[in-house]
């Protein structure tokens, strides 16, 4: 048996077990499933609701109608589908947040690679620009890039990208720091290796569960500052369907509709929670000495 096929049989034996322990944590599974079905509804959104006639569409004859079997959750103040727009809403929230931790993660990984690889001046310089950066709360951040650079999709994700890059900076950093001076990394280098493959090709393919772990609990953080930003007027703009931006619609009708807050509100609840309790079973199930 070849070493490809030894290390492929070693990968999937660890998957399975990390499988295994991830299924004995019901609150994991509990998150797994909202956000599966949070993640099915977004992406089959065009197909269960129109987006032009049911979630940008104003139809004033059916304004305000209380949820019903024709409109499950009701219907706005210019008669839009509440339901409708709280599915698309999803893809608009998942797909920001998903995006933005992957500029995160790339950019924010490579700088905790290099600064626990080659540690001395180069550490000290970018923990300390990370450490700048970690001082201003995200939502400020977010505020402030937005405010300065403009109101448009792109502007959020590079805001969101800046505030949560200096976590996973300091999350590889730490894993870094742990494996480098291991035998496989020195057989590595005695082999004449260079310093970025051995970054790339050995190092961070290790410190792989901490990114998880951490990207997953950090996107149910974005999509709180997402939609705090939308309700603030600063974050996506009216008509497209953010949960934010549809919480500031409906506040004013609180006490008449209250449905236009709750619906949205619980879709963000539900899903920033099955993410938390997806990202710590998945931190349990990948390093079960934490749960200790």
């Amino acid at each position: 048996m070849s070493v490809k096929e030894n290390s492929a049989i070693r990968k999937r034996s660890q998957l399975s077990l990390i499988w295994h322990r991830l299924r004995r944590n019901r609150l994991a599974m509990l998150g797994l499933a909202l956000m599966s079905a949070i993640l099915l509804l977004a992406v089959f959104a065009d197909v269960i609701a129109d987006y032009d006639t049911k979630v940008v569409g104003m139809n004033m004859a059916e304004r305000l109608q209380t949820p019903s079997a024709k409109h499950w959750f009701g219907t706005d103040g210019y008669g839009r589908d509440v339901f409708a727009r709280i599915i698309h809403g999803s893809r608009l929230s998942l797909s920001l947040s998903i995006i933005s931790m992957l500029i995160a993660v790339a950019v924010g990984s490579m700088i905790g690679a290099i600064s626990g690889y080659f540690g001395g001046r180069v550490d000290d310089v970018l923990m300390r620009l990370m450490d700048m950066l970690l001082a201003i709360p995200p939502m400020l951040m977010s505020i402030s890039i937005v405010a300065a650079l403009g109101r448009s999709m792109a502007n959020l994700m590079l805001a969101l990208a800046l505030a949560y890059m200096p976590v996973f900076a300091r999350v590889i950093r730490s894993s870094i720091l742990s494996v480098k001076d291991q035998e496989f990394v020195e057989a590595a280098r005695a082999c004449g290796t260079s310093d970025a493959r051995i970054i790339l090709r050995h190092i961070i393919p290790n410190a792989v569960g901490p990114i998880i772990v951490q990207a997953t609990l950090a996107m149910g953080s974005s999509i709180l500052t997402i939609s705090s930003l939308s309700f603030m007027g600063m974050g996506i703009q009216p008509p497209q369907p953010e949960w934010g931006t549809m919480l500031y619609e409906g506040r004013d009708l609180i006490r008449t509709s209250p449905y236009l807050v709750i619906f949205p509100g619980a879709a963000i609840a539900v899903s920033v929670l099955s993410l938390n309790l997806l990202g710590d079973g998945l931190r349990d199930a990948l390093d079960p000495r934490l749960k200790n």
